[in-house]
């Protein structure tokens, strides 16, 4: 038995891991693929049975990890970043959310048969999209930068935001069946908002504190993290019941709203504890679907799924638009992509757990009806959106920008080049002085680990096309190639060797099949060029002509040059590489680091 125990638990994790590899070769939500092979090894071929599998520890299990979760994602909400994108958005997760709630709560009541508490509860579950769903189809769509900005923020913000308001729902309908009278009704609701509310302020201020003022060691942070979230959720919820998850959603957003709070390494601890928990939660869920409730359902479910994509989601979109500069197009491709994503399966399996405790017996539909709507909304929009995006004439043209991985001296030096070519370029670093220097240069940078899970969802890879890996760090240079040659292709992948390279033996050395192409030339690197620009070295374009041609260039400089680019007739831009068999033509330009005399 024990055995048994142990391979199904095993399972689950490498089923979940697969799924996320799986998810990230196809440019698709992970969540897709996790609900469908949860239903495989679940009601269909009936191989896992979580209920007989965890017993009462199922229960348990979930509660905590949808808390981690809401604590995750409300940990990324920044009052600031709302302020900054555009009235749009600010409406989008405003009137829009409200529209959409209100519009497939009457829908849910009316063609299922619903009571109001629970069509409302399920209004709000679906309006929440998801950076985690969102982001992948972005990147295979492609859409110009201002649907762009308007989805991705829309889903960074409306996540929590989402998450609170189904939590307060929620809270509602708890307090409405304890009670009769409505002033008492509102007086339990009050009491659970309040107590979460005041618990979720308060850890989330000591917490943070502690964190900011450096009194907890640098290998306790997370851990510590960890610990209180889940004390946190349990003593509010022993307080007063079903204030736990009001309580880590406001102890995320208060954490992330403090000032001078560097809370990085706690995200990307939080990221990948979530990643691996929804890996393993929504194969749970999904397995414990009962296929007769799918089926008692019935159609008025597609009903409640095209209501959901065809009216609840265009509506609010275009109201929300009003006074912007968004085009017809642009709105109507914005309207299109609303994918569900984990906020809405998580808490709806945690909810119908507790609702059918409480008596509430329709409550067990609201697990397979939110399933339907994600797996309907991801499939669908993921399989149509970028031909109707090519249909509106709304697509980005082939990407022709170049993502740095780096910004030092070398990295900040070719990135002014480029960018006064008219070539968009973003430079990644994880030193905040090289990141500092990079924006006083007037070059776009993103601070951080540039294959980390923050990366993932916060990293605009748009208009980028080619990956230069320069920042002298040999292992985070080769990972990075790793990473992005599925999402740029082999052929647009380049690293630049370390110096410690020449030094070393082949032993020791990564095999040239995992790396990009070697740039520059068999003998540059990194420190080469970075010697020679601390000694007076420039990168200058040289334009060639038919009386100035690439061999006249070469012996006018002779070893003082070291060509680095070439931009052609058609302005593309052309990588010199070790090995490489280019040429360049009279009227291309070339981009060369010139040593000083």
């Amino acid at each position: 038995m024990d055995n048994t125990i142990l391979l199904s638990i095993a399972g689950i994790g490498v089923l979940g891991i697969c799924c996320q590899w799986l998810a990230w070769w196809a440019r698709l939500p992970a969540i897709l693929f996790l609900l469908i092979v949860g239903l495989l090894v679940g009601p269909v071929f009936e191989i896992l049975d979580p209920d007989q599998l965890f017993g009462k520890l199922l229960f348990p299990i979930v509660s905590l990890s949808v808390a981690i979760i809401l604590f995750e994602g409300s940990l990324t909400l920044n009052f600031e970043d709302i302020r900054g994108h555009g009235k749009t958005v600010s409406n989008l997760i405003t009137i829009g959310a409200l529209i959409t709630w209100l519009i497939i709560a009457f829908s849910t009541h009316y063609l299922i048969g619903f009571p109001f508490e629970l069509a409302f509860l399920f209004g709000a579950v679906v309006i929440v999209t998801g950076p985690t769903v969102i982001i992948p189809m972005l990147r295979t769509v492609r859409p110009n930068a201002k649907i762009t900005n308007v989805l991705r923020w829309e889903g960074i913000v409306i996540d929590p935001l989402g998450a609170l308001l189904a939590v307060l729902v929620f809270d509602f309908i708890i307090s409405g069946q304890q009670h009769n009278a409505i002033s008492t009704i509102i007086f339990t609701f009050g009491k659970i908002v309040l107590v979460g509310f005041s618990m979720g302020f308060i850890s989330g201020w000591v917490l943070g504190e502690l964190l900011r003022k450096q009194l907890v060691p640098q290998y306790l942070r997370n851990v510590i993290t960890l610990i209180f979230v889940c004390a946190v959720y349990v003593l509010s919820d022993t307080i007063e019941h079903e204030s736990g998850l009001l309580a880590v959603t406001i102890m995320g957003m208060t954490m992330a709203n403090m000032k001078n709070m560097e809370i990085d390494d706690v995200l990307d601890f939080k990221e990948s504890l979530s990643l691996l928990l929804i890996s393993g939660l929504f194969i749970i869920l999904a397995a414990r679907i009962e296929l007769y409730q799918l089926m008692h359902i019935g159609w008025p479910a597609l009903g409640i799924l095209a209501i959901t994509m065809l009216v609840a989601r265009p509506i609010s979109v275009f109201v929300s638009a009003i006074g912007s500069d968004l085009s017809f197009r642009e709105k109507l491709l914005i309207a299109w992509i609303g994918p569900r994503g984990i906020v809405a399966a998580a808490v709806s399996a945690l909810f119908a757990l507790r609702l059918e405790n409480a008596g509430f017996v329709e409550a067990g539909l609201l697990v397979p009806l939110t399933f339907l709507i994600i797996i309907g909304t991801v499939a669908i929009q993921s399989a149509s959106a970028k031909y109707i995006a090519k249909l509106l004439n709304v697509r980005e043209p082939t990407p022709t920008g170049l993502l740095i991985i780096g910004a030092g001296n070398v990295a900040r030096a070719i990135g002014k080049e480029l960018q006064e070519h008219g070539f968009k370029v973003v430079l990644t670093d994880s030193t905040w002085e090289n990141i500092r220097l990079a924006r006083m240069d007037g070059l776009e940078t993103y601070y951080g680990n540039p294959i980390s899970e923050h990366a993932d969802r916060n990293l605009n890879l748009l208009g980028l096309g080619k990956v230069l890996a320069i920042s002298g760090r040999s292992n985070l240079d080769t990972l990075a190639c790793l990473r992005f040659k599925t999402e740029f292709g082999v052929k647009n992948v380049y690293e630049l060797k370390s110096t410690r390279e020449k030094h070393i033996s082949d032993k020791h050395i990564v095999s040239t099949r995992h790396r990009g192409y070697e740039l520059f030339g068999e003998d540059v690197t990194y420190g080469n060029l970075a010697h020679s620009l601390r000694n007076g070295a420039e990168i200058k374009s040289t334009q060639l002509s038919d009386e100035f041609r690439f061999e006249q260039y070469l012996e006018k400089y002779d070893d003082r040059v070291i060509p680095l680019f070439a931009i052609d007739n058609k302005q593309r831009i052309q990588i010199f590489v070790a090995n490489g068999k280019m040429k360049p033509e009279p009227g291309w330009t070339i981009i060369g680091m010139i040593k000083a005399g």
